[in-house]
């Protein structure tokens, strides 16, 4: 998720494209459409109107949704609206019409079914290519007799003598016996039989009988499963700068293991992860080599390695601020990336009276991350990087310095494992003053992601779970931070216009008292990313609300978040799709942090509010307007929030 603006603030982002525009023209012929643009305007040959009437006799079984299925099939009902090309553009439409309907006929398993059109009274299988209509619009008219639905009679399936059940597959006597369920019970029967190890399943018989006398579909198939096959020597094809045998190496097929359908996606999608493709198939050979071995043949097409981007923002509370990155993907020929990220914001800020406290200057940060795949095998990826850093949020000011270097390794497609060393310097001011720190931590993280969408999850689960042991060298100060963070998604409908989202959060520090511990690992909560409606990081212990005279305090941080040693917090939402592209999305958000090592449940903060969406290609944009059911001394009456991607 890519969080645009927070607060009350309202954020300005300005980007920069050129676009060519076209001239080209598009026209139709006989239902073929010529030189057509996504948006081009069609100019049809000798224009022909027409309308068009449906008849669905009624079934035996009393199905009422059959016509509405049929209309969705029927091009002829969809298109009423666009004139066609001439008599013979009707004529043609309609022929292929009858074909759609009477398939979908057979996908409802309704194979005594009739499809009768009508031009103008006449039959189109009557009808000569040179026929002429003369009535305006020209009346079409669609009579189905849909006659009745047919089970699964005898299944007789032949493997080989490999044991295969079909009735695991929905193919049974008495079941359903569509012709759609039929083909998918037959393709997920073969390709079981090439998870097997069986490259070369081939469907050598089909037998397909339907008996008008019982309403009864037989289905006879062979299938010859061949033999179990080894895989056999990676061949790249299409690599220019990137090293062929790091390629190979990279799909993780090792020669000799017995061929996997599965493992040929699973070398796609660490190829593709590399980001120095733009184009990737990875597929076996056609026939065995020599030897009995199935090659493997990977065929790449590399983008350009260079990228770089800038951006820039506006904020009424946090003033104007600009970023950029620029990297390179392939450094030493094994698709090292190097990225240089660099920010400053706050531009402006100090002249704004509504910020939450007295801050000074700009923020800035900058990140320099290298990383190197394949270190520990093909799933893994080395990751170093060299951070410094300045903010100025509510709780504190914070200067730092850091260096991490760790390595991230794929468990399976849904868990990842991370392990770093991190070593930072940094200097923090809050109420007590100002403090220095030297730390060391080893932080590991654990996720489990199964969700079928990163910015827009419908359905699927996302965990992860943080252990960082820590170290201050200069306090002599050890702790541990830990943090579980849970989401699930659940869609309502078919078209996903109702989803269900849930999140929520756990954290605890052990080993140290909350002043021995640097304020940026303490715990905090409220904002865009946990409770909306409140300030960021304004859910909490607070420090006093005034100074005492001569005590050396900071002012400036009087009535501001101490942190805590534990952290509950979460959502929920309800995600309504309005349109194809706009959701409203009602919320609400909960969290407690306490100075204590388990949170106080009773001390719960309540954020309510609305938001909406709009769908894009890349992710939905964002806008959530949260209030604060329970507010503190730094909040305001309510936030608004504005990004890319839904809120968690």
């Amino acid at each position: 998720m890519l969080e645009f603006g927070r607060l009350s603030a309202i954020s300005l982002s300005i980007a920069l494209a050129i676009s060519l525009p076209s001239n080209a023209s598009a026209f139709e012929i006989f239902g073929m459409k010529f030189f057509e643009s996504a948006d081009a305007n069609v100019d049809v040959i000798d224009p022909l109107n027409y309308s068009v009437q449906i008849t669905v006799e009624p079934t035996p079984d009393g199905d009422t949704s059959l016509e509405s299925t049929l209309k969705d099939a029927s091009s002829l009902i969809s298109d009423e609206n666009k004139p066609v090309s001439g008599s013979l553009g009707l004529l043609s439409k309609a022929k292929t019409d009858r074909k759609r309907l009477v398939a979908a006929l057979f996908e409802q398993a309704r194979y005594d079914g009739l499809v009768s059109i009508f031009i103008e009274g006449r039959d189109i299988t009557t009808l000569k290519p040179d026929a002429t209509f003369t009535n305006r619009p020209v009346p079409v008219t669609i009579r189905v007799r849909p006659g009745p639905k047919y089970t699964l009679g005898q299944i007789a399936v032949a493997t080989g003598g490999l044991p295969v059940d079909p009735a695991e597959y929905g193919l049974k006597p008495g079941g359903e016996a569509g012709s759609a369920t039929v083909l998918e019970a037959e393709g997920k029967m073969f390709n079981a039989l090439r998870s097997d190890g069986r490259p070369f399943v081939a469907v050598t018989h089909r037998d397909i009988i339907a008996d008008a006398k019982v309403d009864r579909l037989d289905y006879n198939v062979a299938l010859d499963p061949g033999p179990r096959v080894p895989f056999g020597d990676v061949w790249i094809d299409g690599a220019k700068d990137v090293d062929p045998g790091f390629i190979a190496y990279m799909t993780g097929i090792k020669a000799g293991e017995v061929f996997s359908p599965d493992d040929l996606k699973a070398a796609r999608d660490r190829l593709l992860k590399l980001g120095v493709f733009s184009s990737i198939t990875v597929k076996e050979a056609k026939a065995q080599a020599a030897d009995g071995s199935l090659p493997v043949q990977v065929e790449v097409s590399e983008r350009k390695f260079g990228f770089y981007g800038a951006g820039a923002t506006y904020s009424n509370t946090d003033g104007a601020g600009v970023n950029g990155y620029v990297g390179y993907r392939n450094l030493f020929g094994r698709a090292e990336s190097i990225r240089f990220d660099a920010a400053i914001s706050r531009i402006g800020a100090t002249a704004l009276s509504n910020t939450p406290r007295p801050t000074s200057g700009i923020d800035y940060s900058s990140s320099l991350v290298f990383k190197k795949p394949g270190v520990l095998g093909p799933d893994s990826v080395y990751i170093g990087s060299l951070e410094i850093k300045r903010e100025q949020p509510l709780a504190y000011d914070r200067e730092s310095y850091a260096a991490t270097s760790g390595v991230e390794y794929d468990i399976d497609k849904y868990q990842t494992v991370r392990a770093d060393i991190r070593g930072e310097y940094e200097k923090i001011t809050d109420y007590l003053g100002e403090r220095k720190y030297l730390i060391g931590s080893v932080p590991i993280t654990y996720t489990f992601d199964n969700r079928d969408n990163e910015l827009n999850p419908t359905e699927g689960f996302y965990f992860q779970a943080l252990a960082e042991p820590s170290y201050g060298f200069n306090t002599s100060t050890p702790f541990v931070k830990t943090q579980l963070d849970g989401r699930a998604y659940l869609s309502l409908s078919e078209s996903n216009r109702l989803v269900l989202a849930g999140r929520l959060g756990y954290g605890t520090i052990f080993g140290a008292d909350l002043l021995d511990i640097p304020n940026d690992r303490r715990f905090y909560t409220g904002g865009g990313g946990s409770v909306r409606g409140y300030e960021f990081q304004s859910i909490g212990p607070y420090f006093p609300s005034s100074v005492p005279a001569g005590s050396g305090f900071n002012s400036d941080f009087t009535d501001t978040p101490t942190g805590g040693l534990s952290l509950f917090d979460g959502s929920i939402e309800a995600r309504i799709g309005i349109t194809d592209k706009i959701q409203i999305v009602p919320f609400l958000d909960f969290g407690t942090v306490s100075d204590k090592l388990v949170p106080d449940f009773s001390t719960f903060k309540l954020g309510a509010g609305v938001g909406a969406r709009y769908l894009t290609g890349f992710g939905p944009i964002r806008i959530d307007v949260g209030i604060p059911l329970d507010p503190g001394p730094r909040d305001a009456s309510y936030q608004i929030y504005a990004g890319i991607g839904q809120a968690f």
